[in-house]
């Protein structure tokens, strides 16, 4: 088979890195890929999914069997949508499902409709109307102590459009950036405004044909940018599998009332899902409410999830395809996973480009041996013979080991041999379970 990967991340990265060991793959393509990614597959970095006669052409010279869709963006565009109407065949969700992502006024409004637990919420279009809805509830809220309210854009905002607040100025601050000075563009023109829930935060991915779901195995990110759960949100700083919070019981719990309902609701919608699921929950006396679902495989998730599967990534991708991944078995290794991010220093907020990363040579990119200390890029590019820093996030390294903290231990050793100017790690992922 000759597949094509759109994407550029840490995610496309264990993606591809999990792909290429497929003894069906021919050839793997990305688009635009990474200086990691450059390592085991081919890129096109001149290309964009966007422009649909390039792309076409593409797929058509290369004669490319299968497009794989990492990114939520060309999901809720409707890629998928366009490679099918073209004969093409492609793993991700169709534009009408990925709306789970893409809108958050649409996946709180199916909710409710489905009787799916969630927060409760209002939506707004009007700056004023929110202000003054936001300001009645800080003045007088249901239950005084620790009050909050959770802010959200209703469109993609790249995970910065959602704003926990604890006071009504952080709130009106939260509005104004969606609503007044546009921050987010046509994504924040209208805001959901719920209650916050207070729990422990898990999430759960899936593969589904539409039909079936296949819970994968669990993991838990860290999304603090410093140590302790200090410092801003981030895309996440590391992650961990399994889960230490996901008991078997909690998940089947979860499948029950969450995952099977969401699908089949879809279906009674006349949305057929097929692809990754992942349900972002808050866990609040034992029960599991819905904060939000991705549409595709989770970053940094993937790239703890991806080295645990023992399955043929494409049998799996496409079972979900063609509909029968109920007669698929898969399999995963029981070993722990550790993932720790290495970020350029300023991150989430400002950072430089361009700085040379050392330390890379030591470690094979094309190695898929479990043993191994596997090192997934992000933020990085190629210039000339140097791998240097191109983003925020720019290195995964992760480590495989019979616990959690061998795997830690793995981890952290192997990271000490990569260097670039200003770099930034957590230094407690994996220390306990407040991830």
């Amino acid at each position: 088979m000759n597949i094509l990967l759109i994407g550029s991340g840490g995610r496309e990265h264990a993606i591809a890195w999990k792909l290429v060991q497929s003894p069906q793959v021919e050839n793997l393509w990305c688009m635009p890929g990474n200086a990691g990614i450059g390592q085991i597959a081919k890129l096109h970095k001149t290309g964009h999914w966007s422009q649909a006669g390039e792309l076409n052409h593409f797929i058509e010279t290369n004669q490319i069997d299968l497009t794989v869709v990492g990114p939520e963006a060309p999901l809720v565009k409707g890629l998928v949508d366009s490679l099918n109407a073209n004969g093409k065949k492609a793993f991700g969700p169709n534009m009408a499902a990925s709306q789970l992502e893409g809108s958050k006024i649409f996946c709180k409004d199916f909710l409710k409709r489905h009787n799916i637990p969630s927060a409760d919420y209002r939506v707004f279009e009007d700056f004023k109307e929110a202000q003054d809805y936001v300001q009645n509830r800080f003045e007088n809220p249901d239950n005084p102590a620790d009050f909050k309210l959770v802010i959200k854009a209703d469109g993609l905002a790249a995970g910065k459009g959602v704003f926990i607040c604890k006071t009504m100025d952080e709130a009106f601050a939260g509005l104004s950036q969606c609503m007044a000075e546009m921050v987010f563009g046509d994504a924040g023109k209208k805001v959901i405004v719920e209650e916050c829930l207070e729990g422990r935060e898990i999430s759960l991915l899936a593969f589904t044909d539409g039909q079936t779901i296949v819970p994968m195995v669990t993991a838990q990110d860290y999304k603090r940018a410093f140590d302790n759960q200090e410092g801003p949100n981030t895309g996440g700083m590391g992650c961990i599998s399994p889960s230490p919070v996901m008991t078997p019981e909690l998940q089947e719990t979860i499948m029950k009332t969450v995952m099977i309902p969401t699908i089949a609701g879809l279906t009674s919608e006349g949305i057929t899902y097929k692809g990754v699921l992942y349900a972002g929950l808050m866990i609040v006396d034992g029960t599991p409410y819905v904060l939000e679902f991705n549409c595709r495989f989770g970053d940094p998730e993937t790239q703890v999830i991806l080295p645990r599967l023992k399955t043929d990534l494409v049998d799996i991708m496409m079972a979900c395809i063609e509909g029968n991944l109920d007669s698929l078995k898969i399999e995963w290794d029981s070993r722990a996973a550790v993932c720790v991010v290495l970020a350029s220093g300023g991150y989430p907020g400002p950072f430089r480009k361009g700085l040379p990363i050392s330390g890379l040579e030591d470690f094979d990119p094309k190695d898929s041996d479990s043993e191994a200390v596997m090192v997934f890029h992000a933020g990085t590019i190629r210039e000339g013979n140097q791998i240097v820093t191109n983003g925020g996030r720019v290195l995964n390294v992760v480590a495989l080991e019979n616990s959690i903290p061998a795997a830690r231990d793995k981890v952290y050793k192997a990271l000490r041999k990569i260097h670039f100017d200003k770099i930034h790690h957590r230094k407690d992922i994996g220390a306990d379970d407040k991830a």
